[in-house]
């Protein structure tokens, strides 16, 4: 769990809300864009450095891209039918809103596109894996290994101060109170149901698939400890299927913002939605989901071992 995040955002949200004027909001965004992206080069680089990793994706990528796929779906899909009913109009979160470059979001974009930022995330992330493929042990991998935290860390900073600049947050949060606690719900019984579907398409056990959807994105907890407790292969598997999940949650919540709504977008991203997938849901949700993201992350990270635990143990 990321108390320090918390901590920093809670600062910022105190520094929005008393002490930065109005006309640094516009200055707000494109220092958020900037770091956004910086986060998700260093994350390939990260990913591509690690040992094994193209031999990884070469034997298991297909069952590890079932078990990406639907948890991630049945995810989406729970938390979208119960927010709708428990959390008010579906697209109260998003739909019509405007964004912080100003553009519309929502359902004024009837058809998918990339747009921008997400195109630039893309082309952020394949640099980023591509360096840490070619040369994980170069000066510059290493320094995008060590920037990664502080920047994190500033992005927060920046998302607190946006979240203190918008007035009556509070007042929604303390409306829907523990109605909020459905959506890691959500996440958890829909990844699971998810892991128990995908199980037999790829010769696994119900326990088996249940346990490496259940590392809801966390994919280097769920890797090492499935190879631990039950084999490599298993640990191998969950690996890429929560890596998958974490990189696929970039680019699919736009769409999942734009269709369904922004409480959607947090069960795609999952554990991860308290950290390295935020800038996301920073960028096409709004306030008061970004917090119960951060909730949610929270929540799910701590399920993880857990739930693994409770599978295969």
């Amino acid at each position: 769990m990321r108390m320090d995040i918390l901590i920093i955002m809670a600062v910022g949200m105190v520094a929005g809300r008393f002490a930065v004027p109005e006309a640094f909001r516009p200055i707000n965004s494109r220092l958020q864009t900037l770091c956004t992206c910086l986060l998700i080069g260093a994350m390939g680089a990260s990913i591509g450095s690690e040992e094994g990793f193209v031999e990884s994706v070469a034997a298991w990528g297909g069952a590890s891209a079932i078990l990406c796929l639907l948890p991630t779906a049945c995810s989406v899909v729970l938390v979208y039918l119960l927010t709708r009913r428990l959390l008010g109009d579906a697209k109260s979160a998003n739909a019509g809103t405007t964004t912080r470059e100003g553009a519309t979001t929502g359902g004024a974009r009837p058809r998918f596109c990339i747009d921008g930022m997400a195109l630039a995330a893309l082309v952020m992330l394949a640099v980023g894996i591509a360096l840490g493929v070619a040369a994980p042990n170069s000066p510059l991998v290493a320094v995008l290994g060590h920037l990664s935290e502080p920047v994190l860390w500033v992005l927060m900073a920046l998302v607190g101060v946006g979240v203190g600049m918008h007035r009556g947050l509070l007042a929604s949060i303390r409306e829907h109170h523990i109605k909020t606690l459905v959506i890691p719900l959500g996440v958890v019984v829909g990844s699971l149901v998810g892991g128990i579907v995908a199980a037999p398409f790829i010769g696994l056990d119900v326990r088996e698939g249940m346990a490496a959807a259940s590392g809801l994105g966390w994919y280097s907890l769920a890797g090492v400890q499935l190879e631990s407790m039950v084999g490599a292969q298993l640990g191998g598997v969950a690996f890429l299927a929560n890596l998958m999940r974490e990189i696929a949650s970039f680019f699919c919540i736009p769409w999942i913002a734009r269709h369904l709504n922004g409480y959607a977008c947090i069960a795609a991203a999952a554990a991860t939605s308290e950290d390295t997938t935020l800038p996301m849901m920073i960028r096409y949700t709004d306030e008061r989901c970004v917090v119960y993201s951060l909730i949610n992350g929270v929540i799910c990270s701590a399920l993880v071992p857990v739930l693994i635990t409770l599978c295969v143990g």
